[in-house]
C-alpha cells in the first residue's frame, strides 16, 4: 500500500486472538474451497492437502507473533516477488495457497468488522502483514515442491526452446 510504512511489530493481539478463535471455521472453509478447485494431479486431491492445514495455520500464527521471524521476512519480502511461480503449473500447492489466502483474508476482515474501534490504518497494516507472511510461507513451500518436480527439467527446456524461437541466434558472418 503506497505511503504506508509497515511496522513489523506484533500484530494487534485482538486480531490475532480473533483469528485463533475462528480457526475451526477457517480450517473448514479452506477445506471446502480445496474441494471446489480442479485437481491436476493426485497430490492436488483435496484429501491429500487437508493434512497441511494445521501446519500452515501454525506457521502463520508463529510468524505473526514472532517479531524476529517477521523482521527476517520483512527484509526478504517484496510484494511483487512474494508469489512464487511454477513453470509447469502442476504444483498442487498453487491451488492450496490460493484458497488459503482467500479464507484468511475473509477471516481477518470479519474479525476487523467485529471490532469497530480499531484504527483504519492499523486494520490495513494488519491485513498487509497477514498477506506478506502468508505469501512468504506459500513461496517457500511452492518452491520446495517445485524443487523435486519431475517436470522441472522439461519446463526449463521448454522455456529455453521458446526463448530461442522468439529470439533466434543471428547467422554467423564471415
Amino acid at each position: 500500500m503506497p505511503g504506508v510504512r509497515l511496522s513489523f511489530d506484533i500484530m494487534q493481539e485482538e486480531l490475532l486472538n480473533a483469528l485463533r478463535f475462528r480457526r475451526p471455521q477457517i480450517r473448514m472453509r479452506w477445506a471446502e474451497l480445496l474441494h471446489v478447485e480442479p485437481t491436476l494431479t493426485p497430490l492436488g486431491h483435496p484429501d491429500a492437502l487437508v493434512h497441511l492445514l494445521d501446519w500452515t495455520l501454525d506457521e502463520i500464527d508463529r510468524a505473526l507473533v514472532d517479531p524476529l521471524l517477521r523482521r527476517r521476512l520483512g527484509r526478504r519480502l517484496n510484494l511483487a516477488a512474494a508469489r512464487s511461480e511454477c513453470p509447469c503449473g502442476r504444483n498442487p500447492l498453487l491451488g492450496y495457497f490460493a484458497a488459503g489466502q482467500q479464507v484468511l483474508q475473509e477471516a481477518l476482515v470479519l474479525a476487523q468488522a467485529a471490532s469497530p474501534g480499531l484504527d483504519p490504518l492499523e486494520r490495513d497494516v494488519s491485513l498487509e502483514e497477514l498477506t506478506l507472511v502468508f505469501h512468504e510461507i506459500a513461496r517457500q513451500e511452492i518452491e520446495a515442491f517445485c524443487g523435486v518436480c519431475q517436470f522441472r527439467d522439461r519446463s526449463a527446456e521448454a522455456h529455453a526452446v521458446s526463448d530461442i524461437n522468439a529470439n533466434p541466434p543471428l547467422p554467423a558472418t564471415s
